[in-house]
This record gives structure tokens, sequence and C-alpha cells, in this order.
């Protein structure tokens, strides 16, 4: 079971999902962050896609899905990617799978 949580920049009211567990396929989803672009995406890591796709199995050699830069990272949940403001957990929660 998985959660979906919403973040929220106190500074510029940006917003970004991010995910925690694993979902139905046993995959894990990871909130990667783009300096080149500023934004926050969620990408599919392990699970039974990475059996068959081994360019899945981690975070490594990945590209940001919205510009296709390499130049990506792991998201802290705290650091907001358009102005560098703090994100905060707006609390709204919703089960995923």
């Amino acid at each position: 079971m998985a959660w979906k949580r919403t973040y929220r920049c106190l500074t510029c009211g940006y917003e970004a999902v991010s995910y925690e567990g694993r979902g139905l396929f046993r995959q894990q989803i990871t909130s990667i962050l783009c300096p080149d672009c500023k934004s926050v995406q969620n990408i599919v890591v392990g699970g039974i896609i990475a059996d068959v796709a081994p360019s899945y199995r981690s975070e490594v050699g990945r590209l940001c899905l919205q510009c296709g830069s390499a130049n990506i990272r792991i998201w802290n949940k705290e650091t907001c990617p358009k102005c560098g403001g703090k994100m905060i957990d707006t609390g709204k929660k919703e089960f995923w799978t």
C-alpha cells in the first residue's frame, strides 16, 4: 500500500505530489528534482517493470520527464524547486495503488 502526499511552498505556492510506500506491482515512486526546469516529478523505480527493463532498477542514468535533462536528483521534500522557499506537507494524504 502507498500514500500520495501534497506539498506546497510557503513563499510562491508551488505544489508537488510525492509518493510513499510501494504500489500494486512492488514499484516505488521516487520524487526527483530537476534544477534545469525547476520542477518536481515522480519516476517509477523497481518492481515488476525493473525485472524486464533494467534501466528502471534505480534513479541512476534517468532523465527529467519534462525537459530531458540528466541533471536530476532525489527531492528532499523541503525545498521549493521554483523559488528555493520552504515546502510543507499540506496534510492532504490519499491512498495510491
